[in-house]
């Protein structure tokens, strides 16, 4: 197993698709951009067969430190869920690629 950035998977779309790599990353970091602003206001972003990104309350809740054993509130927070889709729950399970479809007409929005 290993990391791949952001620059990689740039690099790779870049040579897959025939774009300019400064195109594809200005894509990337706009969708990625794009995905943040609406997490930021509340709303749900769904990837058919890709995952859901949705924003969740957590509670204000009562912790423990525990070097010193002190009650700790910690306050109610926002925080930011991925729940996994049909097709990358599918490849994750059995190790199979997607097919590259960069360029490809049709797929869903």
């Amino acid at each position: 197993m290993s990391t791949v950035t952001k620059k990689e998977l740039i690099e790779r779309i870049a040579e897959q698709s025939g774009l300019k790599r400064q195109d594809v990353r200005r894509v990337v970091q706009g969708f990625l951009d794009e995905i943040i602003n609406e997490l930021g206001k509340g709303n749900r972003l769904e990837f058919r067969d890709f995952g859901v990104f949705d924003v969740r309350e957590r509670a204000e809740r009562v912790a423990q430190n525990p070097k010193t054993l002190e009650r700790v509130t910690v306050p109610a927070k926002r925080t930011a869920r991925f729940r996994v889709g049909r097709l990358m729950k599918h490849c994750v399970d059995g190790g199979t690629t997607v097919p590259q479809l960069v360029g490809a007409a049709g797929g869903e929005e």
